[in-house]
């Protein structure tokens, strides 16, 4: 089964034609021609881009097709391109409790509020998310720092107290990152 979905906006000559090719593309073709569709067309769909000839607002994932005449497997190829690109989004955020963090931007989200993160922050995250149990230091410095465990530092204990400051800060948030006695761990 398919789960790439292109849908045409307004555009019935290029609809018509791709229609035609279907058997022979990767994705289903939809024709669209009322805006208010839209919402109701990619409501169920989470892989799918719409082709118009001008942006719509308050709509994701589109390809806007404002330079004609177009050879079709030029256009065909810019469509697999922005499929593999959409993917790759996809793939690249992780939920962890309320959050999602994107490993592209290396930014943590709640509730269309955003926070940068370091590289070490994000690994760091991602690590006590797997484990759901509290890590020592030791095991941190070892497993996201790459450091023997007999090399005095205090590097993890400085990056988690950062870490948990700035989420505190933009999300009032002092439990999402929590110090055990035998470790941190990921409420």
């Amino acid at each position: 089964m398919n789960n790439q979905n292109l849908i045409i906006y307004q555009f019935s000559s290029l609809y018509q034609i791709l229609k035609e090719l279907e058997l022979n593309l990767n994705f289903k073709i939809t024709e669209v021609l009322i805006e208010k569709n839209l919402n109701i067309e990619t409501k169920n769909l989470n892989n799918y881009i719409i082709i118009t000839k001008k942006k719509i607002l308050n709509i994701q994932e589109q390809y806007i097709l404002d330079k004609l005449p177009i050879k079709i497997f030029k256009l065909i190829e810019k469509l697999n391109i922005q499929f593999l690109k959409l993917q790759f989004n996809e793939q690249s955020e992780i939920s962890i409790n309320d959050y999602t963090i994107n490993l592209n931007s290396r930014e943590i989200s709640f509730k269309n509020i955003k926070l940068k993160l370091t590289e070490k922050e994000v690994n760091t995250i991602i690590y006590l998310s797997n484990i759901r149990t509290p890590v020592s230091i030791d095991e941190l410095q070892r497993k996201v720092w790459g450091y023997q465990s007999d090399i005095e530092t205090h590097t993890v204990e400085t990056h988690i107290y950062r870490l948990r400051k700035k989420m505190l800060k933009v999300f009032n948030d002092d439990t999402f990152l929590v110090s055990k006695k035998n470790g941190y761990q990921i409420k």
